[in-house]
């Protein structure tokens, strides 16, 4: 069966430890951030959004530094469109996200939320359709998203900017950044979802008591409470991100896929429901091409060539 496939023999994938299907700034293009003489194919650019594939990997950066990266209607539009895209294209394997400037995201644009523009705009109901239909896209987008995501969290990751890396499967992030859910002290509520997000990575109590203190929290106590994998130096942020993509992306893209799907949909299952993912999951990857070609190379002590089939 060819990976392509997939979805017409099993459910979409939900959203990472969320249950049922309802976790440093890229450089100039052309400079490399795995090392001098790394390919890049560029795709067309989108606003407030730059994307750039290298190899199986594609590198997205929000991209409006100026403002801190805060969410713009052109930024989820392109955002979503990215993911679209990414999911569509089997080449690409595995998807990072980072900010461009010193922060990874501010979340809402607080200007434009006082000056009631744009997505935050009208009263009650209005306002409610433009969250379901314009910001909630992102969380729904990249809930059905099948490759894993990292965000490489290069600076600030504030409100809605935390919810985003939440959201991610995995998260590195710059040493000195800072982290918080940051709603009530605007007098906001995490209106992207965040309570949803926040509280599947690190826990509902730790999360409660983020949310309701609003603090900011350091690197190291992100990462000691589990809401990053892994601080590195701001330096070493992009390349520690591409090399655990590119670990992720030299396995076989069906089965990381599927794995990557009967994790979240296992998250909140019964047993027995996980059993059956696992068992109707299992059924599919043992039967592709790939399989048989791991097997192979691992007795001919070889790397493995995947084709996704």
């Amino acid at each position: 069966m060819m990976a392509g496939t997939i979805a017409a023999a099993v459910p979409r994938l939900g959203p990472a430890g969320r249950g049922r299907e309802r976790p440093h700034v890229l450089r100039p293009s052309g400079e490399s951030l795995a090392g001098v003489g790394s390919p890049r194919m560029s795709a067309p650019q989108l606003p407030d959004l730059q994307r750039a594939r290298e190899g199986a990997v594609l590198l997205l950066t929000l991209d409006r530094p100026d403002a801190r990266n805060a969410y713009s209607e052109a930024m989820v539009d392109s955002l979503v469109r990215a993911l679209d895209d990414a999911d569509r294209d089997d080449d690409v394997r595995c998807v990072i996200l980072t900010g461009a400037g010193a922060a990874f995201s501010a979340g809402g644009d607080l200007k434009r939320m006082l000056q009631q523009e744009g997505m935050f705009a009208g009263g009650p109901v209005d306002l409610r359709r433009r969250y379901v239909d314009g910001i909630q896209r992102i969380p729904r987008r990249l809930a059905l998203l099948e490759k894993p995501v990292i965000a490489a969290i290069n600076g600030a990751a504030i409100g809605a900017g935390l919810d985003l890396a939440c959201m991610c499967d995995l998260r590195l992030v710059a040493r000195g950044a800072q982290l918080g859910s940051t709603f009530v002290k605007v007098g906001l509520v995490p209106g992207d979802g965040g309570a949803y997000f926040l509280t599947r990575t690190i826990g509902f109590p730790r999360a409660l008591e983020l949310m309701l203190t609003a603090r900011l929290i350091d690197t190291d106590e992100a990462e000691r409470i589990g809401l990053v994998h892994r601080v590195v130096e701001p330096d070493e942020l992009l390349p520690a991100a591409r090399a655990l993509a590119e670990q992720i992306a030299a396995n076989a893209p069906l089965a990381v896929r599927l794995t990557k799907r009967a994790a979240y949909r296992s998250y909140e299952a019964d047993l027995e429901t996980a059993l059956e993912l696992a068992a109707t999951y299992q059924g599919i990857v043992q039967n592709t091409a790939d399989h048989r070609e791991a097997v192979r190379a691992l007795l001919e002590r070889r790397t493995p060539v995947f084709t996704g089939s």
